[in-house]
């Protein structure tokens, strides 16, 4: 007697069957229902990580901020490189102002200084934030 696969049991083959004795109408009529069964196994699966994938998105979305930024706005630029600074801990995490020069699809942004000479690389928008000078008023004379 040869071995038989634990598969070959639940899912029965030709070879099975033959030692079984089963009709092969029978045989093919147990099969398409097997194969059925998957096929309804396989959609409730798909429906599952859909719905999965849903509610993944939108608690997600609930934390993304909105980057109202166009161009000709001033922004700073997020300084988050590991530069050699030796005021440690102390160096700002900004800098800037920068003028945005286009924006490109996908969040990339090209930017320029203040005296307008134009960064070579783009940037992700997500690095930058919207720059709001303060504007002291004067007193009245």
């Amino acid at each position: 007697m040869k071995a038989v696969l634990p598969t070959e049991v639940e899912v029965p083959s030709l070879r099975v069957l033959a030692q079984c004795q089963i009709a092969e109408a029978d045989w093919q009529q147990s099969r398409f229902e097997k194969l059925m069964l998957f096929d309804k196994r396989r959609l409730k699966a798909l429906y599952h990580v859909q719905g999965y994938q849903r509610r993944i998105s939108r608690a997600f979305n609930k934390k993304v901020k909105s980057r109202n930024l166009k161009q000709g706005d001033l922004v700073l630029k997020d300084n988050r490189a590991p530069i050699h600074d030796p005021r440690g801990k102390f160096r700002p995490n900004w800098t800037g102002p920068y003028i945005i020069k286009s924006i490109w699809s996908g969040g990339a942004v090209v930017l320029m200084d203040l005296d307008g000479l134009e960064f070579s690389q783009p940037i992700n928008m997500d690095k930058l934030k919207k720059y709001y000078s303060i504007r002291l008023a004067r007193p009245k004379t």
